[in-house]
C-alpha cells in the first residue's frame, strides 16, 4: 500500500466522488422504495417559516428523519404535534448534506381512532392550561335576541332543523354563514364565519348577530375534526358575542362545545336555547299586566273596604238632625205662642188708646195747628222776592256759559281733538297714547288714526317757469 493512490492498468475500480455516489445511492432508494406507508409517532415536529413541515417519525427501535413540502402540508385535516402517533405515506429518498435517508410524505393521517382521542386530549389540555375553556369566561345568552346568526352547511338537515324550530317557537331574523362542516378547509371557513359576525359594525347594512350558533350534524370523530381543530376554538372564545355550540348528536363532544358558552346537544336544542317560547312570553306578559293592574287596584280595594268600615262606624244622618229637629219645633212653638201673646197684648193697647180718641179732639188739634201756621208769618210774596235776588245772581253766568263751551271756538275754524269716548284731548302726549282720534269741526266730526303711514318719497320741485339756458 503506497502513499499515493495510482490506479493499475486494467483497473476498472475507478474511485468515485462523493456527489455521485450520493445520486447513485439516491437514485437505488428511491427506485426501490418509490412509494411506502410509515407508521410511527411524530417526533421534533417543526414548521419552517417557507411552510415546509419537518419531523422525525419514531417507534420503539428506529427513527427516520421526514419532510413534507408545503403544498402538502397546507392540505393537513389536523395540527401535527409531538407524541401523535399517524401513518404517512410518501417516497423514500436520501438527503446528501448530511448522509441522510428521509421520507417525503405526500399524505399524513392519524393512525386510528385511540391516536386521534390522544390527540384530542392532548390539544384540550393545553387549550384549557391558557384558560380558553374557563368557566368565568362563559358569557349569559341574551332573552330574546333579533338577530341570529349560524354558522352552517347551507345544504345540510341541521339548517331545516333549526329554522323550523325557530319559526316554532319565536319567529326571528336569522343570517346563515354557509360554511363546510368537514373535509379540508372546513375548519377555515368555520373559524372565518365566527370571526365575521364578530367584526359586523352595529347599525351597519348587515344587521350585527346577537347570537351565534355553530351548528353540524351527528358524525364520527373524523367527521367532527373540524371542530376541534385549534383555530376553531381560539375563534369561538375571542367571539365578542355570545356563541352556542350545537355539533353533532348528544353523546358527540367537541373542543368547540368547550369554548363556547353553551353546549347544545344538537342543533334543534339550540335553537330551543336560543330564543323563548312566543306563546309562553305572551302568556307571562299577560301575568304580569295582571298582576300590575291588581297591584294599582289594591290600595283602591283597601281604601274602598276601610271607608266601608269606617262608614258603619258613623251615626246615621237622622240621628244626627234630631236634636236640632227637636230643637227647631220646640223654638217654633214657642215663636208662634210669643207672637200670638204680642199680638194680644198689643191689640188690648190699641183698644186702650182707641178709647181715649174722638172726632171732637180730631179737629180741634187740627185747628190749633192751623192757627200756629198763620202765625208764622210766610206769604208767596216773600218767597217771590227771595227767588228773584237768586236769578238775578246768575244772570251774568248765564251769559258768559256760552262762550266758555268747548265747541265755541269751532265756529272760528278752529278743531277739538277728542278720543273715541268724547273726552277732549289736550296735549300731545295724551294724544299719542290713544290709536284712533276724532278731530270735531263746526260742520262735522272726522276720525284718523295715529298709527305711522309709509313715507312718501318727495317729489322733486318743479323748476319755475321760464327758466331758460344759461349758456
Amino acid at each position: 500500500m503506497g502513499l499515493v493512490a495510482e490506479q493499475g492498468a486494467g483497473d476498472n475500480a475507478a474511485p468515485l466522488s462523493v456527489s455521485e455516489l450520493s445520486s447513485m445511492l439516491r437514485r437505488v432508494v428511491e427506485d426501490r422504495f418509490g412509494f411506502v406507508r410509515i407508521r410511527g409517532e411524530l417526533s421534533g415536529v417543526k414548521r419552517a417559516a417557507s411552510g415546509h413541515l419537518y419531523c422525525s417519525l419514531k417507534d420503539e427501535s428506529a427513527v427516520i428523519d421526514a419532510v413534507m413540502w408545503k403544498g402538502a402540508a397546507s392540505r393537513l385535516g389536523f395540527r401535527p404535534e409531538d407524541g401523535v402517533e399517524v401513518v404517512a405515506s410518501g417516497k423514500l429518498t436520501t438527503y446528501a448534506g448530511r448522509s441522510k435517508y428521509q421520507i417525503v410524505m405526500e399524505t399524513m393521517e392519524i393512525a386510528g381512532e385511540g391516536a386521534l382521542l390522544a390527540l384530542l386530549e392532548k390539544t384540550r389540555a393545553r387549550l384549557a392550561a391558557e384558560g380558553l375553556f374557563a368557566p368565568e369566561r362563559k358569557r349569559a345568552l341574551p332573552y330574546l335576541p333579533r338577530v341570529i346568526g349560524v354558522v352552517t352547511s347551507p345544504t345540510g338537515a341541521v339548517i331545516r332543523d333549526i329554522l323550523h324550530r325557530l319559526a316554532d317557537r319565536f319567529p326571528s331574523h336569522v343570517l346563515v354563514w354557509p360554511v363546510l362542516v368537514q373535509g379540508q378547509g372546513a375548519a377555515a371557513q368555520v373559524a372565518a364565519a365566527v370571526e365575521g359576525f364578530s367584526a359586523l359594525p352595529s347599525g351597519g347594512p348587515v344587521p350585527r348577530p346577537d347570537l351565534v350558533i355553530v351548528a353540524r350534524g351527528g358524525g364520527s370523530i373524523e367527521d367532527l375534526w373540524a371542530f376541534n381543530e385549534e383555530v376553531v376554538v381560539r375563534a369561538i372564545a375571542a367571539s365578542t358575542i355570545p356563541v352556542i355550540s350545537a355539533v353533532g348528536h348528544e353523546t358527540d363532544t367537541s373542543l368547540a362545545d368547550f369554548a363556547a358558552d353553551v353546549r347544545a346537544p344538537t342543533p334543534s336544542a339550540a335553537a330551543e336555547m336560543a330564543v323563548p317560547v312566543r306563546e309562553d312570553l305572551l302568556g307571562l306578559i299577560a301575568d304580569l299586566a295582571l298582576r300590575k293592574r291588581r297591584c294599582a287596584l289594591r290600595p283602591v280595594t283597601l281604601g274602598r273596604e276601610r271607608l266601608e268600615a269606617r262608614t258603619r262606624r258613623l251615626p246615621r244622618p237622622e240621628a244626627l238632625l234630631v236634636p236640632a229637629a227637636q230643637r227647631l219645633d220646640d223654638l217654633a212653638e214657642r215663636l208662634r205662642r210669643g207672637l200670638k201673646d204680642r199680638a194680644g197684648t198689643e191689640r188690648e193697647k190699641l183698644g186702650e188708646l182707641a178709647r181715649h180718641l174722638s172726632l171732637p179732639l180730631l179737629r180741634g188739634q187740627v185747628a190749633h195747628a192751623a192757627q200756629r201756621l198763620e202765625r208764622c208769618g210766610l206769604s208767596p210774596a216773600l218767597a217771590m222776592r227771595r227767588l228773584a235776588r237768586a236769578q238775578d245772581s246768575f244772570a251774568p253766568l248765564d251769559r258768559l256759559l256760552p262762550q266758555l263751551h268747548p265747541d265755541k271756538p269751532l265756529e272760528r275754524g278752529f278743531a277739538r281733538v277728542t278720543d273715541r269716548a268724547g273726552q277732549t284731548l289736550t296735549s300731545r302726549k295724551q294724544a299719542a297714547h290713544e290709536k284712533d282720534l276724532l278731530l270735531r269741526f263746526r260742520d262735522g266730526e272726522l276720525p284718523v288714526s295715529t298709527e305711522a303711514a309709509p313715507a312718501k318719497k318727495p317729489r322733486p320741485a318743479a323748476a319755475p317757469p321760464g327758466q331758460g339756458d344759461l349758456f
